[in-house]
């Protein structure tokens, strides 16, 4: 009675039903699903860590910096071309590097967190004097390495950890030095330091000592790391630990007393007492207050017995891989790594930035070299975007005009409504992937969006030669295998796109126009894996 009643609403019930059947059709192949997962995802990283926009479209900050000297021409080019070199290898690819008469450079980076930008201005203060120290003894340093060698090996997941390496080649004359420094030393440190203070004297909080998971106590299973870790022939770095004790911080004011003039620099805790802190200035040491995020070591265990200091901000301590006995039996070699792995306190996301941080922070140092002259980092200051949120406006309207006169076109062309939907959906979500990939690794600046539109117009070439092969073409094939015709060309098409890109994506000079090549880089390789077989999986659907 209620169908027969109902008739005309249960006609629309059952198209309704036909229709939902249609999409789940759609959704069951796993090309179209890899790219609505992929599109999701990163929305929502997206919406967690932002997308990063360069100096054009949201301003920047300019660290102006005072050189400890007046330089001559050819030094000031070396300097700037250095500080270009390594912050660009970090990861800024929209820095400048401006030179301003003989004793200051401005340093001009994209609009960042203060946190970012004390991260950048500790790049730019490193001199890039790296050691490696076992047992107390120098088994390599930075005159050893050869810098073009230097290369970073993507983040891995091994055994839950996200773990980084950084590959290198060492000097012939520096092979016997290294063997015979870490002989007999199987599974212990080898310590990475970068830029290892000198003449200076640690002053920590007794909270600040950090904790421990080896056996013993605590407090004196960490004072022993820490003092191990900074042994270095007879360069070795006081710790004097103080609490809220009187006896404690007697003894450090008799050790002051009794080393004055033998250090220059004193490394304090923050949250030191504040006499004991006048009493040592008022003895002519140079006093810096630290924090406690870099003045508290982080620690391991590699042995049972055993804990060691992995990193520590402070004194450069970077990292502390442990010696394979493969490399400990005396063989001479001149490969080598360093590697680690991100504390076990982090996971997923956060555990993989942290290694792929580490790995561009040790690169960039390696890399860029020490500077010809010490710097003064001045106080930062903001500067306004000369394109601005209006820029980007017009250019998201233009972006999609051409996208709807395009579709417009190739509608036209096969006289098939039905194409409007796929070409309108898989060009937006490619150019979202694209814009969100650049933006969450790199800086979307002018550069990158002329790689974005690059891609884009081989993406259209990529829908009509997909197209053809699948509606306009007369012969007798299956659909699959004029889909595979159509993709040898789109394969072909892409490759060549990617090699003529590749010098300009390598270049260590040319980093103006990286963000050119990387964004069509990663848009030639991002629709050819994700967004055309989804597209072509669509139209296959529809038409073969």
């Amino acid at each position: 009675m209620v169908r027969q009643y109902c008739n005309g609403v249960v006609v629309q019930a059952e198209k309704g039903v036909d229709i939902m059947a249609k999409i789940s059709d759609y959704l069951k192949d796993r090309r179209i699903i890899t790219l609505v997962v992929i599109v999701v995802a990163l929305a929502g990283l997206d919406y967690y860590y932002g997308i990063h926009f360069g100096i054009e479209f949201v301003g920047g900050t300019q660290i102006p910096l005072q050189l400890q000297s007046p330089v001559n021409v050819t030094t000031m080019s070396a300097l700037i071309s250095a500080l270009q070199q390594r912050l660009s290898t970090f990861g800024l690819q929209e820095v400048t590097v401006e030179g301003i008469g003989s004793s200051e450079v401005y340093v001009i980076i994209p609009k960042a967190s203060q946190s970012q930008i004390n991260q950048t201005i500790s790049l730019i203060q490193s001199q890039g004097r790296f050691d490696g120290i076992v047992n107390g003894r120098e088994a390599i340093n930075g005159s050893s390495i050869l810098r073009d060698s230097i290369g970073i090996v993507p983040t891995q997941i091994e055994n839950g950890s996200a773990v980084w390496q950084v590959d290198f080649y060492i000097a012939t004359s520096a092979e016997r030095p290294f063997a015979s420094a870490v002989f007999g030393q199987a599974n212990q440190p080898l310590y990475m330091f970068l830029d290892r203070p000198t003449n200076a004297i640690i002053l920590m909080n007794s909270s600040q000592l950090g904790v421990t998971t080896a056996s013993g106590s605590g407090a004196s299973a960490a004072l022993t790391a820490i003092q191990r870790a900074l042994l270095f022939g007879n360069q070795t770095i006081p710790v004097i630990v103080v609490g809220s004790d009187n006896a404690s911080i007697a003894s450090a004011k008799t050790f002051f007393a009794n080393n004055q003039g033998k250090y220059n620099t004193v490394f304090a805790s923050s949250n030191i007492n504040s006499t004991l802190i006048s009493y040592i200035e008022g003895m002519n040491y140079t006093v810096k207050l630290v924090s406690k995020e870099n003045m508290t070591p982080t620690y391991f265990n590699p042995l049972a017995n055993q804990t060691d200091v992995s990193s520590w901000p402070l004194v450069g301590l970077l990292n502390a891989p442990i010696l394979s006995p493969s490399i400990t039996n005396g063989n001479v070699s001149n490969s080598y790594q360093i590697s680690g792995a991100a504390p076990s306190t982090l996971s997923g996301a956060a555990a993989a930035a942290y290694s792929t941080n580490q790995s561009k922070t040790i690169a960039s140092i390696l890399s860029g070299g020490a500077l010809p002259v010490a710097v003064i980092p001045g106080t930062p200051t903001v500067i306004p975007p000369t394109l601005g949120t209006h820029f980007l406006n017009i250019s998201a309207i233009a972006g999609i005009a051409a996208v709807v006169a395009v579709s417009l076109f190739i509608t036209i062309r096969y006289k098939r409504l039905f194409l409007v939907a796929p070409i309108l959906l898989t060009t937006a979500m490619e150019l979202f992937i694209i814009l969100s990939v650049i933006g969450l690794i790199g800086t979307i600046d002018l550069s990158a969006v002329a790689g974005m539109i690059a891609v884009i117009g081989t993406g259209v070439d990529a829908q009509i030669i997909i197209t053809d092969e699948i509606i306009a073409k007369k012969v007798d094939l299956s659909g699959s295998m004029l889909l595979g015709k159509a993709f040898y060309i789109v394969w072909t098409d892409a490759a060549l796109l990617i090699i003529a890109m590749l010098p300009l994506f390598l270049s260590t000079s040319l980093v103006d126009v990286i963000g050119f090549s990387e964004a069509t880089i990663f848009g030639a390789l991002l629709s050819v894996l994700i967004t055309r077989p989804a597209y072509g999986a669509i139209i296959s659907k529809r038409y073969s």
